[in-house]
Parts: C-alpha cells; structure tokens; sequence
C-alpha cells in the first residue's frame, strides 16, 4: 500500500469518526461539513484508482 492510499484511508477513517461525533452532538452544519469531506475524498480515491473498503 503505498503512501497516498495510506493517507486517503486515514483521512477517511477521521472524516467518518468526526462525522458520527458531529452527528451524536446534534450539530447539523458540522456533520455536513464533514459529509462533504468524505465525498470529496472518495472522488479523490476513485479518480486515482485507490480502493476502498467503505
């Protein structure tokens, strides 16, 4: 796995970790933020050919 998979991933596994907290809080505008940033980051992967598991 090479270092820009890695760092995708990891990045995933923020975004969504955050997402969920933003969304256990209640708050709406931070828990889209972070909606955009995963959907922003999987482009990222799929137009680079990087896999994911999610």
């Amino acid at each position: 796995m090479g270092e820009f998979t890695s760092t995708i991933e990891h990045r995933l596994d923020q975004a969504y970790r955050n997402l969920q907290e933003a969304r256990s809080s209640g708050d709406d505008y931070l828990a889209d933020t972070f909606t955009a940033e995963i959907e922003d980051l999987q482009r990222l992967a799929t137009d680079n050919g990087v896999p994911l598991q999610r």
